[in-house]
């Protein structure tokens, strides 16, 4: 419990140390990155330094197959994460595209607001078919 503590602790202040030093040092040219190298530097240690303490240790062969159960369940919420996701943000990129170009077709004849609006739905469906997908891969 205590090792926890302190490499928490180990954690937090590879955060604030150089942010200190860097607003109490001089004003040099450069001075800004070389912080920001030395707070990466420091922190991607102590991290690497924590994993071998904390999960160092002893496998059972019960612990593996529990593992492996809650990896495969962990991937199915990850993949559903991912088809909502992404399928979302190619969603949002088709609206914007076909949501523009519905606009300045609309602004030159007003007869195509139908069709623009189909455009537009077809672009939204996209977003549709990735939740449908996810609600597969959890179902």
């Amino acid at each position: 419990m205590i090792t926890k503590i302190i490499l928490i602790l180990a954690l937090v202040l590879t955060i604030f140390i150089p942010f200190v030093a860097f607003l109490l040092g001089e004003k040099k040219k450069g001075r800004l990155k070389t912080t920001l190298a030395i707070n990466i530097v420091c922190f991607f240690a102590t991290l690497i330094i924590a994993d071998i303490m904390l999960f160092g240790g002893g496998v059972h062969a019960e612990e593996v197959a529990d593992a492996a159960a809650a990896s495969a369940n962990g991937m199915k919420y990850l993949a559903a994460a991912l088809s909502t996701g992404m399928s979302t943000i190619g969603a949002g990129i088709a609206v914007a595209s076909s949501a523009s170009a519905a606009l300045g077709a609309l602004s030159e004849d007003s007869s195509v607001m139908g069709k623009a609006l189909i455009f537009v739905a077809l672009a939204e469906g996209i977003a549709l078919y990735g939740l449908l997908i996810s609600f597969i891969i959890l179902g």
